[in-house]
């Protein structure tokens, strides 16, 4: 009976023994629980952050990336349109030179022809020293005649045109006389035709002179009340020669 009771005691304090922590142990494991909830927690708000940190620098390197290209791109077109530039300059270039080169050696050609001729010119000139001059007076007995204009041709070759004004008209009539050519010509038969505008109307004479070598011959027109007639003589002591 005694050995019961014991068995019972011990039983007892067994229980109570194992009784005992169990209500800390149970009230202990919702405060580690969140305090790993809020561990957890923070360390993936932290992660999400760093994953939104790498997501946001990712974009901005794309971006980089992307305008950097367009860069390129445009610095590469614009390489190959200096170039094209380059190559088109250079063709240009080459042609302009080549041009230049023609112009040149033409030039020098018409300058050498130019020389040759007023070389012949001269020689012909000098020997046959023909001079062909060409007048013009109007005087009128009346006094009434006004000229405004005249044409003075030369085997069919238009080379002076003179107007006149009232001073011109009053210094002819005073006896002026107004040389409309002068120059070496070659010693043959020539054709010296005027017009003349006088009085409103056109008057017209036409000369055929022979000019003699080593001589000037003259031709002189003269304008008298209102009609146009002509002279010719030669005299050979006033040559240029």
């Amino acid at each position: 009976m005694l050995s019961m009771k014991r068995i019972a005691l011990a039983a007892a304090v067994a229980v109570a023994a194992f009784a005992v922590p169990a209500a800390p142990l149970s009230a202990q494991t919702p405060d580690r629980s969140r305090v790993q909830d809020q561990a957890y927690e923070k360390r993936r708000k932290e992660l999400l952050d760093e994953v939104q940190a790498a997501q946001k620098r990712l974009a901005e390197i794309r971006g980089d990336r992307v305008n950097l290209q367009a860069r390129i791109e445009a610095y590469i077109a614009q390489l190959l349109k200096n170039r094209s530039e380059a190559l088109l300059m250079a063709n240009e270039t080459a042609a302009l030179m080549g041009l230049d080169s023609v112009l040149t050696q033409s030039e020098n050609n018409l300058l050498a022809q130019r020389d040759r001729f007023l070389a012949i010119s001269d020689a012909v000139r000098r020997r046959t020293g023909a001079v062909l001059v060409v007048l013009m007076r109007a005087d009128s007995s009346s006094g009434a005649q006004s000229l405004s204009g005249a044409n003075l041709s030369i085997d069919n070759a238009q080379l002076q045109t003179r107007t006149y004004t009232g001073e011109s008209n009053r210094a002819l009539a005073l006896g002026a006389v107004d040389q409309l050519y002068r120059a070496s010509v070659l010693p043959t038969s020539h054709t010296v035709m005027l017009q003349v505008n006088v009085n409103g109307g056109t008057q017209s004479s036409s000369a055929n002179v022979t000019v003699a070598s080593e001589s000037v011959t003259y031709v002189q027109f003269a304008v008298r009340n209102g009609q146009l007639t002509y002279t010719t003589w030669t005299s050979k002591g006033t040559t240029p020669f």
